[in-house]
Order: structure tokens, then sequence, then C-alpha cells
């Protein structure tokens, strides 16, 4: 995920002005709420939550070599 500049809040400031954060939903999809200065929290639009727990087809694909490498003796054991 991207995280653009413009959609972070500090943790002190969205507990001081949560319509901020509302807006900042509403015009870029998403929040990031830092806290100690690292994100920590993401708010996003409740109509993309589907679409942010959905891997796209090239990350699970990228995901099943990097473990087909890691353990390719374990496999090729396996083939014997």
């Amino acid at each position: 995920m991207n995280i653009d500049s413009k959609t972070l809040v500090s943790i002190s400031e969205a507990n001081q002005n949560f319509s901020k954060v509302a807006r900042l939903v509403d015009q870029y999809g998403s929040a990031v709420i830092l806290k100690n200065n690292a994100p920590r929290y993401i708010v996003i639009d409740f109509g993309r939550l589907d679409e942010a727990q959905e891997a796209s087809e090239e990350e699970v694909l990228a995901s099943s070599r990097r473990l087909m490498e890691r353990n390719r003796a374990v496999y090729e054991e396996l083939a014997k």
C-alpha cells in the first residue's frame, strides 16, 4: 500500500480533530495515524474494505515463488 504524506495525522491530532481524519478519508480514500512518529493505524473508507483485504494475483504468485525458493531443498526431497 502506498502512503501519501498528505494523509498522515498524529494520534493526538486525530484524537482532538477526528473530523479532519474523516475528511482525509473522504478525499484520499484512507488516512494513516502516526504514533510516536511511526505509522500505527489506518482508517479506510468502508467501501474499500474488500479491496484492502484482497491480494492481487501478482502478489500471490510472488509470495508462492519466494516460499518455493526458500524451501527448495524440502521440495526436492519430497519429489524423490
